[in-house]
Parts: structure tokens; sequence; C-alpha cells
């Protein structure tokens, strides 16, 4: 079995803000990035007008983050022209990402479900800073991401990946440490797991889970 190591700083993003408690928490707690929805099928989604009043409680700290689903370019630039995004987190193809960097010069992650080690990626492309491992949605799944599903985090064990990624699916306070032990995730990504009711975040389950997955350790 290989040793412990020491407790390292973890990258922790607090997805689907809606509301002044949870953004504020966020803050209070140091959080690495927060994260907009806009998805319409989503309990998170949010305006634009809706996530600038958001993002406007704090100037700096948090990276700002804007997840879509397959996104087209009128889309992103109705959004980008009504709140300052940091970085673009989509649901699309590697090309896609890809055009999208390229028409609008602002960082793109791209999410990546997996259900099996074989559909962990092997390369990232230029034009996308960080990949999202998240499970495969189930076939009735109304909308893409975890879905507050667990991934087996064992897949990850001795994968090595030469570019950033994050872990995201059925994190909460209680597991997200044995998740990164399990997977040595460097940065892990949360939404459901820290709501009292969907859309509506807990500030203390925000406040727990930033303190566990900062005390992580990693086994790998």
């Amino acid at each position: 079995m290989v040793p412990l190591s020491a407790p390292a700083v973890r990258g922790v993003k607090i997805c689907g803000l809606t509301e002044e408690a949870g953004f504020d928490a966020c803050i209070a707690h140091g959080a690495d990035w927060v994260g907009f929805v806009f998805f319409d099928r989503s309990p998170r989604c949010v305006t634009p007008a809706q996530a600038r009043a958001l993002s406007g409680r704090h100037a700096g700290g948090p990276a700002r983050v804007g997840l879509f689903v397959h996104p087209d370019d009128e889309t992103l630039a109705r959004v980008l022209d009504g709140v300052s995004l940091d970085i673009l987190q989509i649901y699309a193809s590697f090309e896609r990402a890809a055009e999208v960097y390229a028409r609008f010069g602002v960082p793109v992650w791209l999410s990546q479900p997996v259900s099996a080690r074989a559909d962990l990626p092997v390369a990232c492309p230029a034009a996308v800073e960080r990949i999202l491992i998240e499970p495969k949605p189930p076939a009735s799944a109304s909308r893409p991401g975890g879905n507050a599903q667990k991934l087996d985090w064992g897949l990850m064990q001795g994968w090595t990946p030469s570019f950033p990624w994050m872990l995201a699916g059925g994190l909460t306070p209680d597991n997200v440490a044995q998740a990164i032990e399990q997977s040595g995730a460097p940065a892990v990504d949360v939404s459901s797991g820290v709501e009292s009711a969907p859309g509506l975040k807990s500030p203390d389950a925000i406040a727990r889970f930033i303190q566990n997955a900062r005390s992580a350790l990693f086994s790998g």
C-alpha cells in the first residue's frame, strides 16, 4: 500500500449558485471557482442578470464559471454580454470546444462523462484548459452532469494525465475526502451535494465541503 502523503491544497468549485447566501459562503470560505448554470432544464438555471447581481456582491475572489450544454455562439455571446465570466464550462465535443475558444477567447473547460476506465481521456486539446471527469448520466436523465451519481473513484487510480482535471458527481462534505484519496483528484466540483433543496445552497455544507476537500490526503 502506498503511504499517504501530507495534505495538499485542493481546488474547489461550487456550482449552481442561485442565491446570495450560497454565493457569500463561497467567498467566506475561500472557494476557488463559483459556477453559474445557463441551461434552462436545470433547477439551478440563472439569467445573465441574476448571475451578474450575485457576482457583483464581491469584487475579485473566485473565478466565475459559466456552465453551458451544447451552446451555440448566439447563446454564449448573449450571456457574455450580460455577465463577465472567467471560464466557459461546456458539454460538447473537443472540436466544438476549440471553436468556442477561438471565437470568444475565454478559457474553456470540457465535461467528460465516464463509466469505465477506457472512457478516461488520454489527451486534451490545447484549446481546453481543464477536463471535468464525472459519471455518465442514466438513460432516463433529462440533463447531463453528475445527476448526484457517485463515480467509481477507483477508476482513476494510476491514471496520471498530463493535463489539469477535476472530479465531479455525487460529491458531498462527507465523502469528498475519500473521493480525493482514492482518485487523486487535484480539484473537485460540487452542486447538489451542498444543497438543502434543489438550487438552494447550504452555507454550512459549503464550509464543510471546502474544509474537508482541503484537508484530504492523497494516496497516489
